[in-house]
């Protein structure tokens, strides 16, 4: 189904100009070939930027040096992000080993693991890219659409051990992934050197279109009752449900989530997906290709802060959305299906699953697998990898499950696990094992504040006082971004830090412990010493006068610390 009318001279003209650029792309090829080829400069072409995106990588520079070298008269020292397409985040050990081998090579002896299920690698320099896709290539992997105006990383919850129900979901969510994958061959010419099409064809992108989506798009599986992947902060989302024998029967579908904003412009604020109806099972990989494709026709094009999928539900209502995708099914979701959310964090150390087969989950802190001093990470997942005869699996919280170990193999895995010191989670305080942050500087140009380098040091500042209020056990989610895009669902925690400057933060609070409800603006460009200073009375309230089971997000808003968030258009700036 199309656009039923065509956009006249007028509307082509108020378009944005990242659209405009996709207009004249030639299916995302631009000039990105011509740019690598550049050998005096470490940048690519600046519209060609915007294309490079959809290819799964950013351009960026490193902001440590940055001053330095505009003082030298130096262009900066610029550098490229390149994440993987890894829906579901598994990979087999032979996989893990190459990633791990072009990190050496190429990504400064690190991999970050990111709250979309996949791993994204750093400081790579131009002439480096294409040795690195190729690498990725070499093992049956993509960068292709990781970033972008498309559906990305599909995620789904990925604790194997808890139902057959999960190996159902990540089959799911490899065909939404497959199916929803451009179709343009530039991704292969650019970086693996295939031909080009004959002369006078043209590629076809028979869901996206030449101009693909107005904005990015993501898609997530939960199987209640742990909402591990943050259901409500997708545009599009699949909640399991799952009969009394296990047996998946379909899922209830949410629209219109999504965590970005701007400092300053009220019209731009985060949102909880709404839940709109269900869907059998055999019909998901339909239902997500409709809601894409209502939210390519219909989403605004023009105004790209406003370009989400969750403006346009909020511009129109949610009773059109669901009358509008009923239309392009041809036919009608049935009603919602009871479910409820439990908890929304992984479950640590070792667990036997329904298969007979072991899984290990680890805490990486931040999601940052290298190799430290006192910690050799990475040496320690390399050699596990060695022996390895299941799979790894990285979770939305950006830790990493050894999936899949037979009886026979664990004493082996579990060796080095002990050899190494792996952290299973069940050595971190509660607070930390409920903590996320972006990467934040230096890489990523958006970047307001420090995030993945600051939260772990305040972390350890706020279990002092957690533990002298008598709170050390109690679960807490802390998130915080270098800036207000929302990267580690900042605005799902309870305790929310977004940068706002240097060293300053956003302090909001009160969202819902299960990732159900938006936590409010508390206090605005607040240091670590205020932060300190502004939890430490509420969690002393907190421990004397909360209700038994009370959450801590749930106890601020009863004693009016913050509001709810009802409805973020109207309640969360207000």
């Amino acid at each position: 189904m199309t656009q039923t009318t065509a956009p006249n001279a007028a509307q082509n003209a108020a378009r944005s100009e990242v659209e405009k650029i996709k207009d004249v792309s030639n299916y995302l090829r631009g000039t990105i070939a011509e740019g690598l080829a550049d050998p005096l400069t470490g940048a690519i072409f600046e519209k060609d930027a915007q294309l490079l995106k959809f290819h799964g990588s950013y351009m960026q520079d490193d902001r440590d040096l940055r001053a330095e070298r505009q003082k030298q008269k130096l262009e900066p020292a610029y550098q490229f992000m390149i994440r993987l397409r890894m829906p579901g985040g598994v990979c087999s050990p032979a996989q893990w080993l190459k990633l791990d081998d072009l990190a050496q090579k190429y990504g400064g002896n690190t991999i970050r693991l990111t709250t979309r299920q996949t791993v994204q690698y750093h400081n790579v320099l131009k002439h480096q890219l294409r040795p690195l896709v190729r690498g990725i290539d070499e093992v049956a992997m993509t960068s292709i659409a990781a970033c972008g105006d498309v559906n990305r990383n599909t995620l789904v919850s990925n604790n194997p051990h808890l139902s057959p129900a999960h190996a159902e979901a990540l089959d799911w969510c490899l065909k939404i992934d497959q199916h929803l994958l451009p179709q343009t061959t530039a991704y292969r010419e650019i970086w693996l050197g295939d031909k080009r099409l004959g002369a006078g064809k043209e590629d076809h992108e028979p869901i996206y279109g030449k101009h693909y989506l107005p904005r990015k798009f993501k898609i997530a599986i939960a199987i209640p009752p742990n909402n591990d992947v943050d259901i409500y902060a997708n545009d599009l989302g699949f909640i399991a449900i799952v009969d009394d024998a296990g047996k998946l029967q379909g899922f209830n579908v949410t629209v219109g989530g999504g965590m970005g904003m701007t400092h300053g412009d009220a019209a731009t604020y985060p949102r909880t997906a709404s839940v709109i109806g269900y869907t059998p099972a055999d019909r998901v990989v339909e239902v997500a290709e409709k809601v894409l494709l209502v939210q390519r026709d219909f989403g605004d094009r023009t105004n790209r802060k406003h370009a989400r999928l969750k403006y346009t539900i909020d511009d129109r209502g949610v009773e059109w959305f669901k009358e509008e995708l009923n239309r392009y099914l041809g036919w009608n979701l049935e009603p919602v299906r009871p479910f409820v959310f439990t908890t929304n964090g992984d479950q640590y150390g070792w667990l036997k699953g329904a298969d007979d087969l072991w899984h290990l989950t680890l805490f990486i802190q931040n999601g940052r697998i290298k190799d430290w001093d006192e910690y050799p990470l990475m040496t320690a997942l390399r050699e596990i990898a060695k022996v390895h005869d299941g799979d790894f699996r990285i979770t939305a919280n950006q830790n990493l499950i050894i999936g899949r170990v037979s009886e026979a193999n664990k004493p082996a895995i579990d060796a080095f696990v002990k050899q190494y010191g792996l952290l299973d989670g069940k050595q971190q305080s509660a607070l930390r094992i409920n903590s996320m942050a972006c990467v934040g500087f230096p890489t990523c140009g958006l970047a307001l504040a420090e995030s993945e380098r600051a939260l772990p040091d305040l972390v350890t500042r706020l279990e002092k006082v957690l533990d002298d209020a008598g709170l050390a056990g109690e679960p807490i989610t802390i998130r915080t971004t270098g800036c207000p895009n929302g990267c580690a669902r900042p605005y799902l925690a309870e305790i929310g830090l977004v940068g706002k400057s240097a060293g300053k933060y956003n302090l909001y609070l009160g969202a819902g412990f299960h990732g159900e409800r938006l936590n409010k603006l508390y206090k605005e460009s607040v240091n670590d010493d205020q932060i300190v200073s502004e939890l430490t009375p509420l969690f002393q309230r907190y421990a004397k006068e909360r209700n038994a089971g009370e959450k801590f997000g749930d106890f601020l808003v009863r004693q009016g610390v913050v509001k709810a968030v009802v409805e973020a258009r109207e309640d969360f700036h207000g």
